[in-house]
């Protein structure tokens, strides 16, 4: 005798098979298979080119080079890794902890009306063209700054980053970093928020009635859970400020030096400004040889998202929830 089984089991499982078998389905797990390899397809076809491009810098004589002049180009293009290793990481060290403040106050301590007007100008301000936050702090910003400057010279010179003859224009690494702070300000304000905004209520419950303050219970409660989130925010700005191009080329001048001193009008440059730079008048093989500037940078940013990924996944066994 043949039994048939009928059961609710056997009901559910005929059911989800049905699920996801629906055109729907199939239709939206396509789209979504075929976006992801899009996105492999397309990082693989710029670093295929990037390194292609790349390989006659190697393979020729720098003395035939009109952008190396006979100089190496690793010794070529140090200065320009280092001046955006450094401009991006100060851009970071000055947002973070603003874009954390501003998030808590959105999320945590300001009216209803008020945080959804903040956060509306944050979004705004996210939409604002890089080429006018780079007009505005050559034009604008810098000027404002020199009275600055020469105080920090001058009550606080014994210190190496501020020593040295302060410039008069205001043009300064200082100058890029803080005009990248305020640029990558708003996306990292944005992700602070939202991963704020999703921490478990019942957290922030259970610690205002075991007797804690706002700022004990967002310390205890909200700033833990957030804590990968704000990591992922933090590198996403610091990508952003990595790949800035026109901010910094208004700012700061085409010079390929290392130095750590902030107010000297000899500031370090970065990859993506002496790309832009100097491509007008680049040929033959100093197209190649931004290129392989470009190369540098990719390597850079992608070591940098693996990073943040490595973190982010460390705290991934860490849920709200628990």
């Amino acid at each position: 005798m043949t039994t048939t089984t009928t059961g609710p089991d056997h009901t559910r499982s005929s059911a989800s098979r049905s699920a996801l078998q629906r055109p729907g389905d199939r239709i939206f797990s396509g789209t979504a298979l075929g976006a992801g390899i899009i996105i492999l397809v397309t990082l693989a076809a710029v670093a295929v080119f990037l390194i292609v491009q790349s390989i006659p810098v190697f393979a020729t004589n720098p003395a035939d080079n009109h952008i190396l002049e006979g100089e190496p180009f690793l010794s070529w293009v140090w200065p320009f890794v280092f001046g955006t290793l450094w401009s991006s990481l100060i851009a970071l060290i000055i947002a973070a902890p603003i874009a954390i403040g501003i998030a808590l106050f959105i999320s945590h301590y300001s009216p209803r009306r008020l945080a959804g007007f903040l956060g509306y100008v944050i979004d705004l301000l996210a939409a604002v063209p890089s080429v006018v936050f780079g007009l505005w702090g050559a034009l604008t910003f810098a000027p404002m700054l020199v009275p600055v400057y020469k105080w920090l010279n001058d009550n606080l010179g014994f210190i190496p980053l501020f020593a040295g003859t302060p410039s008069g224009s205001g043009k300064t690494i200082l100058t890029a970093s803080l005009v990248l702070a305020v640029m990558i300000l708003p996306i990292m304000t944005a992700i602070c928020r939202e991963v704020f905004l999703q921490t478990p209520k019942l957290h922030e419950e259970a610690a205002l009635a075991l007797g804690a303050t706002r700022w004990e219970m967002v310390r205890m409660a909200v700033l833990p859970f957030a804590r990968s989130g704000m990591v992922s925010g933090a590198m996403l700005g610091l990508g952003r400020a990595l790949g800035e191009t026109m901010a910094v080329t208004l700012v700061l001048s085409p010079l390929g030096l290392v130095t750590f001193r902030l107010l000297t009008p000899e500031n370090p440059t970065t990859i993506p400004a002496i790309i832009a730079l100097r491509f007008p008048e680049a040929h033959d093989s100093g197209v190649n040889t931004l290129i392989a500037a470009g190369l540098i940078l990719f390597i850079v940013t992608f070591a940098v998202n693996f990073v943040a990924r490595w973190i982010v996944s460390r705290r991934a066994e860490f849920s709200g929830a628990n």
